[in-house]
């Protein structure tokens, strides 16, 4: 491994000599930092019919996502190797049952010197695993498909928001 970057290319933010490190976000300034994200479980019929009718032998998939949904925003820390810990100031997690399947957005907020991207990915990903826990009994062949960010705002890059997805 190389400890110096390509030619041309800015030096690695997370890589000092070669070695990994957590980016010292101390001299950054506190901000209103929010973050929305979303997720899709798509449902074969039987697992759809299971969540319609109520008849699902573990309970409500969507009020268990939910709950682990928030919890994982604020474990992110703990799972994704570099990302600081932030203080979770809001989570907002919503499921809802589509033509598509389930779809699952998710909106982070924290007052932190970096934002709440993976807090709002991690939030809806556990949500989506979540589903899948919940629902595999009524068949194994749910799919997990289209995490992405859909937005966030504050800090120094600035405001994001996705395009809209091509159907």
């Amino acid at each position: 491994m190389s400890a110096e970057p390509p030619s041309g290319a800015s030096a690695l933010t997370h890589f000092q000599a070669g070695r990994p490190r957590m980016v010292d976000v101390s001299e950054k300034a506190v901000t209103l930092r929010t973050a929305t994200a979303e997720a899709w479980v798509r449902l074969p019929p039987e697992a759809r019919a299971a969540l319609e009718a109520g008849t699902n032998a573990k309970g409500d998939p969507l009020v268990v996502a939910q709950l682990a949904g928030l919890s994982g925003s604020k474990r992110t820390a703990d799972l994704i190797t570099l990302c600081h810990p932030v203080p979770v100031t809001g989570a907002d997690v919503r499921l809802a049952l589509e033509d598509a399947g389930v779809r699952i957005e998710a909106t982070v907020r924290t007052t932190a010197p970096t934002g709440v991207e993976m807090e709002a990915l991690t939030a809806v990903s556990v949500a989506a695993l979540n589903v899948y826990d919940m629902l595999k009994a009524a068949s194994k062949a749910l799919e997990i498909t289209g995490v992405r960010l859909l937005a966030k705002t504050g800090g120094k890059s600035g405001d994001y928001t996705a395009a809209p997805r091509q159907p």
